[in-house]
């Protein structure tokens, strides 16, 4: 249920996508070029995403399980720091190279367009540079941690 459920949702969203013309590049380009031909319709439709996720995450907090019986698994972070702001960084210049955030590349995957499909593989490939480094700073700790347990037992025997 939970499958079919996650496949009508993200059809809807992507058909809110196509219908609102989130999925054209120029559309996109066009909300960031504040000193041309400057087109507020993206702004728009961020002010609904905006209020219709406050509203749902306000119903979330309340909730133990979702509609549908799931565990809720909602966001712990509060704190804004260089990691945070370094990825909106990193997010935010690809979104106005590109024309594209992951939704629409999606979308747009569908159509073909030689555009979508190198943002596509270059967004798999940064999660999995993520992952990677990820990883490897986690390993590195483990072992320095497990060092300092092996230094800390040595001492206590002696």
């Amino acid at each position: 249920m939970g499958i079919v459920t996650s496949l009508l949702v993200g059809v809807a969203f992507g058909v809110g996508l196509i219908l609102s013309g989130m999925v054209l590049p120029a559309k996109v380009l066009g909300f960031l070029d504040i000193t041309g031909a400057w087109d507020p319709s993206l702004g728009l439709v961020m002010i609904g995403a905006v209020l219709t996720g406050i509203g749902a995450f306000t119903v979330a907090r309340h909730r133990q399980r979702s509609l549908l019986g799931f565990e809720m698994k909602l966001p712990t972070a509060h704190n804004i720091d260089r990691r945070l702001v370094l990825g909106s960084l990193i997010f935010g210049v690809g979104w106005g190279i590109a024309g594209l955030c992951p939704g629409p590349a999606i979308v747009n995957l569908g159509t073909g367009q030689a555009k979508a499909i190198v943002f596509f593989v270059a967004l798999v490939a940064g999660m999995g540079l993520f992952e990677f480094i990820e990883r490897h700073k986690h390993q590195r700790y483990s072992t320095t941690a497990r060092n300092d347990d092996a230094r800390d037992n040595i001492q206590n025997i002696a």
